[in-house]
């Protein structure tokens, strides 16, 4: 493990309880010595308050809706050697910071981001893409749990994603942080490409894994359908601007609100939306992108450091066990009151609840602070596995936990 301090920055606006669930998980995090930034609402700063995290704790009150702004706020306060970013609305794996930071063992590394498991807890949200000074994206071509570390050149970069990223925090103080001109939406992509044409170096870290609900927001409806694309086509035509001064934009708008479009078609696909709302979105697109073409952009601001003490998380040194509980669907109320007891002794708790049936897994964060993976016996964990599998119990369990033990038990 590396010996790096890390600043742990979180970011939350209008989600208390979901930030409520983020520092329950923080607090189980397998890393010697990080300290807790949170950038927050009042109803965020309240959550942090009532949390067993609320002495070690640095805060920030900030209520405006710019992310980039709320992100420098937080890496003024950070003391560590480097700062990590998770949003209020994810969890990280207990392995997280430990998988995140080791990277930085190799001086030429500058950044690193992780993988994002979504609503199942399983399926990858994200799982690692090269950008280019268009903002355009392609996945990675990747397969196993080594870190990724390509020759990036001027134009294009390796693209870490905001709520599961990491950076040394002296880079990132000369650079100015993230630019405010991206209040919402390729904040992280912007300082991705000034990374790469100042010639630093990104690693993507399969292992470094948090779980990221799309919950319902300002921006977007319950079932994820967007309520506006304004601040999207700000944002797409700011990075234009900014590093493909020199190129006629129409092409790359055209492409970028494509992307949109087909977006949205697959939400009027499974019902969220209807054609007038499509072409209503587009009209918001259209309008940000007209503002983000005529926009002040001024570069990054010089990041004034706070000059507040490190607070270790980990002043004890404490380090948790991990616990497995398992059984049956029938004894779920059973088992869910041992794995509280677990929690109690100082473990970190896996729980698993079969059916004896075929039906697919999903797992979760536990409001009350283990992790819950519920399903068939004989069926899917992973998309890619047969639909139906003969097993026992205790094969499964094995199973499954050998599928998670390296992002969550180092």
């Amino acid at each position: 493990m590396t010996s790096l301090s890390v600043s742990v920055i979180v970011v939350s606006r209008g989600r208390p309880k979901l930030l409520q669930l983020c520092l329950k998980a923080i607090s189980q995090l397998r890393y010697d010595k990080f300290e807790l930034v949170v950038v927050a609402d009042r109803a965020g700063l309240a959550a942090v308050k009532a949390s067993e995290l609320a002495e070690l704790t640095k805060t920030v009150l900030f209520e405006e809706p710019n992310v980039a702004t709320a992100r420098n706020l937080g890496i003024a306060q950070a003391s560590g050697d480097l700062v990590a970013f998770i949003d209020g609305g994810a969890v990280p794996e207990p392995g997280w910071l430990h998988h995140l930071a080791a990277v930085f063992a190799d001086q030429e590394i500058a950044a690193a981001g992780g993988y994002v498991r979504g609503h199942n807890g399983i399926s990858y949200q994200y799982s690692g893409k090269i950008v280019d000074a268009f903002g355009a994206s392609t996945p990675l071509r990747h397969s196993g749990d080594a870190p990724i570390i390509i020759e990036e050149r001027p134009e294009q970069a390796l693209k870490t994603i905001g709520t599961n990223s990491a950076f040394r925090r002296d880079v990132l103080v000369k650079m100015g942080g993230f630019n405010p001109a991206f209040a919402y939406y390729l904040d992280e992509t912007e300082l991705n490409i000034r990374l790469a044409k100042a010639g630093f170096k990104t690693a993507i870290v399969p292992l470094a894994q948090v779980h990221h609900h799309r919950a319902a927001s300002e921006h977007r409806a319950p079932s994820g359908m967007p309520r506006s694309l304004f601040q999207i086509g700000a944002s797409a035509a700011a990075l234009l601007r900014i590093h493909a001064p020199d190129t006629d934009h129409a092409l790359p708008i055209f492409r970028a609100q494509a992307v949109q479009r087909n977006r949205l078609l697959g939400f009027m696909v499974s019902g969220a939306c209807e054609p007038n709302d499509i072409k209503r979105l587009l009209k918001t697109y259209e309008a940000g992108v007209a503002a983000g073409l005529s926009r002040p952009i001024s570069p990054p601001a010089k990041i004034t450091r706070s000059g507040t003490q490190f607070v270790n998380i980990w002043q004890s040194g404490v380090r948790r066990r991990h616990k497995i509980v398992s059984g049956f669907r029938l004894h779920q109320k059973t088992l869910r009151q041992k794995a509280r007891t677990e929690l109690l002794s100082g473990s970190v708790v896996s729980l698993y609840i079969f059916s004896r049936t075929a039906l697919f897994h999903k797992v979760r964060f536990h409001p009350d602070g283990f992790w819950e993976q519920s399903g068939g016996l004989f069926g899917r964990a992973t998309r890619s596995e047969s639909i139906f599998k003969a097993m026992t119990l205790a094969k499964r369990v094995e199973k499954e936990d050998n599928r998670v033990a390296a992002a969550r038990h180092p």
